[in-house]
């Protein structure tokens, strides 16, 4: 059977590979590649390569490297702010007012203020807070005010002695 010139190139290659690894001296191996670029057919190849050891093929075929696994998700961890403790305060103290009969009523209104600046110059969290304890603390000191308006006005109605 005839040799194509890939067939030559291959056998050249055999003989490059045993040259390189001292199997061959320089000039058999330059004797042999002109004799491998002018076989025709591949008996004539075999002959050149014949008393050099071929490499062997692997016995299977190799599997492929497995894919490198994936870089890992992203975590988003949501940001936990702080919640302002003035708001806190406020809130604590617009509860207690009706309990205390309004002696909370003014630290519930002034925390709420002093909270609403802070959360807005730090970006906490508790504006709810704020706004509840304020409007608890308004709402009984206006119920306290309403109240002293009534028993004034009773005072100011009744018959004198």
């Amino acid at each position: 059977m005839l040799a194509s010139d890939g067939d030559r190139e291959r056998a050249v290659d055999i003989l490059k590979e045993a040259y390189t690894q001292g199997r061959l001296r320089p000039e058999e191996y330059d004797e042999r590649v002109g004799r491998a670029y002018q076989a025709r057919t591949y008996d004539d190849l075999d002959r050149i390569t014949a008393d050099i050891p071929h490499p062997a093929a692997p016995p299977y075929p190799l599997p492929p490297f497995p894919p490198a696994p994936p870089p890992p998700a992203p975590v988003f961890v949501a940001a936990v702010r702080r919640t302002n403790t003035a708001a806190t305060a406020s809130l604590v103290c617009g509860v207690l007012a009706a309990f205390t009969l309004g002696a909370t009523a003014i630290p519930a209104v002034i925390c709420g203020h002093v909270a609403k600046t802070q959360i807005r110059r730090t970006g906490e969290s508790g504006d709810g807070q704020a706004t509840a304890g304020l409007v608890l603390g308004y709402a009984c000191l206006a119920v306290i005010t309403a109240f002293i308006a009534l028993v004034a006005a009773f005072i100011a109605t009744a018959p004198g002695p």
